[in-house]
């Protein structure tokens, strides 16, 4: 066997090994998602609406301190 053949062969493989790995582990042949993946997604879901609450939050505690500061400067001005 030539070496241009034996690439051929072991780029054959690879792609027969890659489609079974994507039948077999991936999703499934009508396209919806396995059961694992519904579970992943439903927890990032939740972890990402928890993560915009935790930003609202700290966007409020920034936007009330840069008040809270600018006021205590004014009122360190009029003195």
């Amino acid at each position: 066997m030539n070496p241009f053949e034996m690439v051929a062969v072991i780029v054959v493989a690879v792609m027969i090994a890659s489609v079974l790995r994507a039948r077999y582990l991936g999703r499934a042949s009508d396209g919806e998602p396995s059961p694992q993946e519904r579970a992943e997604s439903a927890r990032l879901q939740e972890e990402v609406k928890a993560l915009k609450e935790r930003v609202k939050v700290l966007e409020r505690i920034t936007i009330e301190k840069e008040n809270s500061l600018s006021a205590q400067i004014d009122d360190l001005r009029d003195r």
